[in-house]
């Protein structure tokens, strides 16, 4: 059992996980075991979209020091904005508006990425400057208006399996490919080199340039995939959809074991960081905090467990 925990507490996804059952535990016990179940069923629900962006953060941020993508939540509201407005509540149009909202986050990430490559722009500056003009045309294209999804989609976004949201099921099959990518494939590999070292990476021969470029690409098509399920899960779009995801997808990673140095990314740890920031909201609501108590209690308690996990492993 020693050697059990030993090789667990070595594992840096462990303490996300240790973090979420902990609030978990201490919830359930001041409600006296009401509702536990009915709170993890909510975490799943709720921890999806943060998930799905997470990895995406997650594999940028894994490229190296520096690189982070700020035009998440931006681009969730225009890929939930385009395609509610091109399906229009028709089911018939389903396929036709997913496409057009993939297409508008695959522009998005082709911008963001020009900026970086082609004018030099540091990519904390790029894909920030590039959220203002994207939520800009989010707001021009939508005119305030929402418009409810297509029956076919809500059913898809609020659908349960013995309980278990089908939505996380689906996001669960895309974190196990998204771990088989990192460590079985060229593209994987070549991500987790650049975060060691670019400059040895380019060296040894691989592509730099074009895994930044499929790394960016890949975060902006994953936060249009937010954008769309979120527009049905929500019933519909709205300008400030996105708000909030920001900063959690970036905490997520960091809570979740993957290196802010770069070089180092940790899938596991993603689910058990969303599940852990969404029970903690969930705790202090039931103990009665008040919303800026909640938000200093939030920041000090998620400071206690990166530091527990060990943040100086987070700089190399």
């Amino acid at each position: 059992m020693t050697d059990i925990w030993t090789k667990l507490r070595g594992q840096p996804w462990i303490w996300s996980f240790i973090a979420m059952l902990s609030v978990w535990l201490a919830t359930i016990a001041f409600t006296r075991g009401q509702g536990a179940g009915e709170i993890l069923t909510a975490a799943l629900s709720f921890a999806t979209f943060t998930i799905i962006i997470g990895l995406g953060q997650m594999m940028v941020i894994t490229t190296g020091p520096g690189n982070v993508d700020l035009s998440i939540p931006a681009t969730i509201t225009l890929s939930g904005v385009v395609a509610m407005k091109i399906m229009d509540t028709d089911n018939a149009r389903l396929l036709i508006g997913i496409f057009a909202a993939l297409g508008a986050s695959f522009l998005v990430g082709l911008f963001n990425y020009g900026l970086i490559r082609l004018l030099r722009i540091p990519p904390i500056i790029a894909t920030l400057s590039s959220s203002f003009l994207i939520l800009s045309t989010a707001i021009s294209y939508g005119r305030g208006i929402r418009i409810k999804p297509p029956p076919m989609l809500a059913d898809f976004a609020t659908a349960r399996v013995m309980g278990v949201p089908l939505l996380a099921v689906f996001v669960l099959i895309l974190s196990i490919g998204i771990a088989i990518v990192l460590r079985r494939t060229l593209y994987g590999r070549t991500v987790l080199a650049i975060g060691q070292n670019p400059r040895a990476a380019r060296l040894a021969g691989l592509n730099v340039d074009l895994t930044r470029f499929a790394t960016y690409m890949l975060s902006a098509l994953l936060a249009g995939v937010t954008g769309i399920v979120l527009s049905g899960f929500s019933g519909g779009a709205a300008l400030n959809m996105g708000e909030g995801f920001l900063l959690a997808s970036i905490a997520v990673v960091v809570i979740g074991g993957t290196s802010v140095a770069g070089g180092r990314a940790n899938v596991p740890g993603v689910w058990g960081a969303a599940l852990f920031i969404y029970l903690l909201d969930t705790m202090l609501n039931t103990f009665g905090a008040s919303a800026g108590i909640r938000l200093i209690m939030t920041g000090i308690i998620i400071i206690a467990v990166i530091t527990i996990a060990g943040g100086d492993r987070q700089q190399r």
